[in-house]
């Protein structure tokens, strides 16, 4: 192979632009704007360059590319630091450069180790590598240091239905790889030509027409028909739009109950089926919709009984608990109640670093001082079901949806519906909100669970187990959604087995890498 193949790029001054070009695309692939079709060919280029440059030089074509991705990907948090905050604008930007700097180094990584392979093994098999060393990466990403596994590529995908299916055999992590595949069969028609990359580019077509096939089946097997015939059960949801300023006030507390009491009877309303008249099983309310601590509240308990009692719909309501007696820390908590009161709690797992709670506090403690977002939250221990009759189900509470296994756990304990619950109003109109909606559809598919999503200023919606948005409220606007949300039938390979891709993924790209340790140098491929 030519190692000077994409000189005449460098010297014309085209490869930093094509790379930071490719950074931009990649971001814009995702809601947003939901170009989806950049996704399969965004890290093509930093892939190019890793074929025929130096580790060294593939480590910061790929960091260059990666970070420029993730500040745009990720720059909807400036609202939120702009608007509460006392940080002053544009140093703003800095956690945002921060914290893109290092999830794009995963990516500038994954170029390196890919120059390493060229070097020591052929650049047919280091392009080859590239979609399990990707994979690996976002695996790692999503754990280390409490994970932040925001933006994996195969949440571009999110509305292309035939595309996410595989992912109830191998989770979110299988639609990266098939996009990563496609890239890196671009990156190798560059950097070795197209003859010598045709190999290649036949067993990347023969992946994705066959994620393609097994998606159309899914989705012909999974259609409305079959969902419609299934058991299913009445979900009611609010989306109150309550502005944050307001949402604290303790001032504005009993109004702000009112509009949640006056929603829930609106969501209540029965439907006519048969001749007969049905109200919602459960209405669900956003995350921290009662800003006090609900339990220490006995009149506002009793209220939201008497109002369960009266409608026959339970409720699910976010607040506030404390661990361990009034002096205990905050938990972010969901309530189920009925007519007789609390029948269950669930205290949220996985906690927002530098959001719920700061890492590090005994050195860092005073960065608490910096925003008003910053809290200090104690962590819950373990799952629930709660106890709907015939239709136990499970809660994620805002930033856990993002994490595949968590989520995996309540189903494969018994969940047959999963609930959302969030407050985003955190982001304002920015694209943060939709990128989190987006995640949903692939947690649907991984298990084949539908997903009721109540979020405060949005988005709420119905998430059918096929990973199809079927109904939603408009970001920043009050109002109530009422479906039938089918029940889980079966168990997903992704729900028994969990993360056995990304795991396989991460083996097989060490093995390479550990393999590279004991060649000489390859000068040809």
């Amino acid at each position: 192979m030519d190692p000077d193949r994409l000189a005449p790029l460098s010297r014309a001054g085209l490869r930093l632009p094509l790379l930071l070009t490719a950074g931009v695309a990649g971001a814009l692939a995702f809601p947003a704007a939901d170009w989806w079709l950049f996704g399969w060919v965004w890290v093509a280029p930093a892939l190019a360059c890793a074929l025929v440059r130096p580790p060294r030089a593939a480590l910061g074509d790929g960091w260059l590319q990666g970070t420029v991705f993730f500040v745009v990907l990720l720059r909807w948090l400036d609202h939120t630091f702009r608007h509460y905050s006392a940080i002053p604008w544009p140093l703003t930007w800095l956690p945002i450069l921060a914290l893109a700097a290092y999830c794009g180094l995963y990516a500038g990584l994954v170029c390196a180790a890919v120059a390493r392979l060229r070097a020591r093994v052929g650049a047919g098999w280091a392009a080859a590598m590239a979609p399990a060393l990707w994979v690996g990466g976002e695996w790692i990403r999503g754990r280390l240091m409490d994970g932040f596994p925001w933006g994996l590529a195969g949440y571009s995908q999110h509305a292309v239905l035939p595309v996410i299916q595989i992912a109830e055999l191998t989770g979110v992590y299988g639609v990266s790889f098939l996009l990563l595949a496609v890239n890196a069969a671009l990156a190798a028609a560059v950097g070795l030509g197209w003859r010598r990359a045709l190999p290649g580019a036949l067993v990347t077509l023969a992946l994705v027409g066959g994620a393609l096939g097994f998606g159309w089946s899914a989705l012909r097997a999974d259609g409305p028909g079959a969902t419609r015939a299934g058991p299913s059960v009445r979900v009611g949801l609010i989306q109150p739009s309550i502005e944050q300023t307001m949402k604290w006030d303790p001032v504005r507390h009993a109004e702000i109950m009112s509009v949640y009491e006056r929603l829930t009877r609106e969501a209540a309303r029965p439907e006519a089926a048969g001749g007969a008249s049905a109200p919602p099983a459960i209405v669900l309310w956003p995350e921290t919709a009662a800003t006090i601590f609900l339990r220490g509240d006995p009149a506002l308990l009793g209220r939201l009984a008497a109002l369960s009692a009266e409608l026959g719909s339970a409720l699910l309501v976010g607040s506030i608990d404390r661990l361990d007696g009034p002096r205990g820390k905050l938990l972010n908590s969901a309530f189920f109640l009925d007519g007789r009161g609390i029948g269950a709690k669930y205290d949220k797992i996985h906690l927002v670093p530098f959001g719920e709670y700061v890492p590090l506090s005994g050195l860092i403690g005073f960065v608490r001082s910096w925003a008003e977002f910053i809290s200090d939250f104690g962590a819950g221990q373990e799952r629930t079901l709660f106890p709907l009759p015939g239709a136990p189900f499970g809660v994620v509470i805002c930033y856990e949806v993002i994490f595949p296994e968590l989520f995996r756990g309540f189903v494969a304990e018994g969940a047959t519906f999963m609930v959302n619950i969030t407050n985003d109003a955190w982001f304002g109109e920015t694209s943060g909100p939709w990128q989190h909606l987006g995640m949903l559809p692939l947690r649907a598919v991984e298990n084949r669970v539908a997903i009721a999503r109540a979020a405060n200023t949005g988005v709420s919606a119905f998430v059918a187990p096929s990973g199809r948005v079927t109904r939603r409220l408009p970001l920043l606007e009050r109002g109530v959604l009422a479906d039938r949300v089918p029940l889980r039938q079966t168990a997903t390979v992704y729900t028994r087995f969990g993360d056995w891709f990304a795991l396989a993924c991460l083996a097989v790209a060490a093995g390479a890498l550990g393999h590279s340790l004991f060649r000489r140098s390859t000068p040809s491929c």
